[in-house]
This record gives structure tokens, sequence and C-alpha cells, in this order.
């Protein structure tokens, strides 16, 4: 219940991918260029080592972070190096973005952790009808067992009005006392009406 911060840092080793531009286009040896490309991949890394060590902080931050570079050069510059470009998110957890992709990179995160909070809602969901359900079916038990005895205790009824009905068929030839009489025999004269 509390904010996640995704750690966002612009780095500009702008200073080594400049050297390595000027290399490409002065015609240094193969050796001279393979140096400054690995001095410009030492850069990169490092920045991202440097993000990751400064703002990568679970639960408070997101486990990844992101690394925002100034210009689209030095942006296809790093993403051309498909192997320091996964590097960096696997050692580092930092992903790489430009000018022109940052907008697009957010609003796809946006979308996943939406998608994210609506499953884990889902499945809270999903389990609150699971105790719905199984407390339903105690429900319904309860339920027949209470029927079951209504209808145990209608038969026990109809019963007794049956026994009740053939008790009277032998009480008519029987002549009735007059309430007086019938308090005397047997007590306190009874109300059997029901309001």
């Amino acid at each position: 219940d509390r904010s996640l911060l995704l750690p966002i840092d612009s780095k500009f080793p702008t200073e080594s991918y400049q050297r390595l531009i000027d290399a490409y286009d002065s015609g240094l040896t193969e050796n001279e260029l393979k140096n400054l490309s690995n001095v410009f991949e030492s850069a990169v890394k490092k920045a991202a080592k440097d993000i990751h060590d400064k703002y990568i902080n679970p639960p408070v931050t997101t486990d990844f972070a992101i690394m925002f570079v100034p210009t689209e050069g030095l942006y296809a510059e790093i993403v051309r190096r498909t192997v320091l470009f996964e590097y960096l998110q696997r050692t580092y957890k930092v992903t790489v973005v430009g000018p022109t992709n940052l907008a697009a990179f957010l609003s796809s995160l946006q979308m996943g952790f939406r998608t994210l909070a609506i499953e884990r809602r889902s499945n809270d969901v999903w389990e609150l009808l699971g105790a719905v359900k199984t407390e339903f079916g105690k429900f319904s038990t309860v339920m027949e067992s209470i029927k079951r005895k209504i209808d145990s205790a209608a038969k026990e009824i109809d019963g007794v009005g049956t026994r009740s009905r053939a008790i009277e068929r032998k009480l008519r030839s029987v002549e009735e006392l007059p309430i007086e009489g019938t308090v005397k025999l047997i007590g306190e004269e009874m109300d059997y009406e029901m309001d």
C-alpha cells in the first residue's frame, strides 16, 4: 500500500562516445578502434553500475532501473551492441532508453503494472468467491437439515391430528360433562385458542 519508485537516471558518456565516432571517421587502425570501443563500453557499464548501486533498493524501488541517454546516436550505439545491452539488463538490471523511446517505455511499464494490479485483485476476488462457495455449501447442508426437521415435525403433527380425529370418533358416543364438572375432575380449564 505504499508507492513504488522507479529509478531513472540520466547518464552522459558522451566523451567516450564522441571519441569513438571521431575514430570511425578518421580511419584509425583496427586495434585503436577496438581500444576506443572498449573504453566506450566500460564507460556505459560504469554508468549502469552507478545507477544500480545508488538507486535500486527493493521494496522501496523496483528491482530494475532506467538509464536515459540524451542523444539518439548514443542510444543507437549502445543498442547496436547487443551483448552490452543485454549485459546491462542481466548484471545491473538497468535498461537503456533514448529520447524517442522513453515515453513509450514508461507507458508500457505503466500498463504492465496496471495489468499486474488487476491480476492481483482478480486473484483476491476468486479467493473470495471460493470462500463464499464453500460457505454456501455449508449453508445449503444446514438448510437441508432444517428442512428435514421441519418435514419430520410436520409428519408428527399430521400423525397427532390423525390420532386426535380417531380419539374424537371414539369419544362421540360419550356424553360431554358441563365445564364445572370438568374443572372438578381434571383441574383448571385450559385455553386452546391460538392468537
